[in-house]
């Protein structure tokens, strides 16, 4: 399922996590180095944009919470301006919302990090091995329903709109044995977040929509970031495009093949109440809020950063998203450290977007893109290139802190 772990489910991607709240386009007009900055990032994204085949990017950078520049180029559908007003799916970056979750309440002792997941789900195949932290970390060893999976990609690429429930999603990972003992490796797994929601909500009583508006949208000021129920995306929303489908239909690589997937439903991306929709303000807001740890204690914070993962974590057969932690790619609890940037890059259903933010410094960067049917593979797929474009913006306003650039 190599096509779907990047069209799908960004897989091994980077993380990244923005906070703070999301404050109207505008202010106070910006200072000549500030407008020399701003331009030399909008020369960067116009180069990606044509470099890339982008159809619009929306791109959202401040430093030390002042704005540099929140701008968008291209167009959200023909003879439609894309505009940072916009709304779109935030995807994985709703995996730091439940991390922090869980953290706040293991500080409040409402669970504890080294519970087992039977305590809340003990009729879960293989809960009794398995912590609450192993699955924050992704450290499970819980099969994948999503990357490697040929029989979930074929329903999704079936029917795109379908309407997954979290059991029918578990129902394709849970029941196979574990791909290592838990804690001694890491793979990629929507699975792990969405056995997660479960348990939080049977260990407070409460919904997870209810919690993360409570315990982390809220606090974080993020009023534009809501659950989605259905598919339906708040007016006005960024539209979205993709070629992905191509080798599912039996479509010939010569043949054009370019559809709308603004709304395919993402019921199957993560946990229900996480499932979300936002703006490039939230975005950032979010880089920074999340960055900082405005919302945990430092013990807290620094454990959701660690890097303890480097040095442990490997390759293995029959494991498509089992890896070595590295300099570029470290998996924290719902955040990768890339360097000393902290990130999450959402890539699903023909739009990319990362969020990031570098703490020495307090930088946030957001970004979200979609893609010109020259984007596409002969197979469909395509690169996030929205992590492409922040890498780049990175190396540009923080150029002895730039993120390192993974292999393409």
């Amino acid at each position: 399922m190599t096509r779907v772990a990047r069209a799908l489910g960004a897989a091994i991607g980077v993380l990244v996590i923005l906070a703070g709240c999301a404050p109207p386009p505008g202010g106070a007009p910006s200072s000549a180095p500030d407008t020399v900055a701003a331009d030399a990032v909008m020369r960067i994204v116009d180069e990606v944009m044509a470099a890339e085949h982008l159809r619009a990017a929306i791109v959202r950078v401040s430093i030390d919470g002042r704005e540099l520049l929140t701008r968008a180029v291209g167009e959200s559908m023909t003879g439609v301006p894309a505009t940072p007003a916009m709304h779109f799916r935030n995807g994985a970056v709703a995996i730091s919302y439940v991390a922090t979750l869980l953290l706040r309440l293991v500080e409040r002792g409402e669970v504890r990090l080294d519970d087992k997941l039977s305590t809340w789900l003990p009729d879960t195949p293989h809960a009794d091995r398995v912590t609450l932290e192993q699955l924050a970390r992704m450290t499970s060893g819980y099969v994948d329903y999503v990357i490697g999976n040929a029989a979930f990609e074929a329903a999704f690429y079936r029917d795109p709109f379908r309407q997954w429930e979290p059991d029918e999603l578990l129902g394709f990972a849970t029941s196979k044995p574990l791909l290592y003992e838990p804690g001694t490796n890491w793979n990629y797994a929507h699975t792990n977040y969405v056995l997660l929601g479960k348990a939080l909500e049977k260990a407070t009583g409460e919904d997870m929509p209810t919690l993360l508006s409570e315990e982390v949208l809220t606090p974080l000021g993020l009023t534009a970031t809501a659950n989605s129920f259905t598919p339906e995306i708040p007016a006005p929303a960024l539209h979205a495009f993709t070629s992905e489908r191509r080798q599912a239909l039996g479509i010939a690589g010569g043949t054009p093949f370019y559809e709308e997937s603004t709304f395919w439903n993402p019921s199957w991306t993560i946990t229900h109440g996480a499932i979300q929709t936002t703006t490039v303000y939230d975005m950032e807001a979010t880089a920074v809020g999340i960055g900082s740890g405005r919302l945990l204690s430092k013990e807290s914070h620094d454990r959701m950063v660690s890097t303890e993962l480097r040095g442990r974590t490997r390759a293995q057969p029959g494991c498509a998203t089992c890896a070595p932690m590295t300099d570029g790619y470290t998996y924290g609890m719902g955040i990768v450290i890339s360097g000393d940037w902290l990130l999450q890059n959402p890539m699903f259903a023909g739009q990319s977007a990362v969020a990031a933010y570098l703490p020495a410094k307090r930088i946030a960067i957001a970004v979200a893109v979609t893609y010109a049917p020259e984007a596409f593979g002969p197979e469909g797929d395509y690169v996030n290139a929205a992590q492409v474009l922040f890498r780049r913006i990175g190396a540009q306003v923080a150029p002895d802190d730039a993120p390192p650039v993974p292999p393409r």
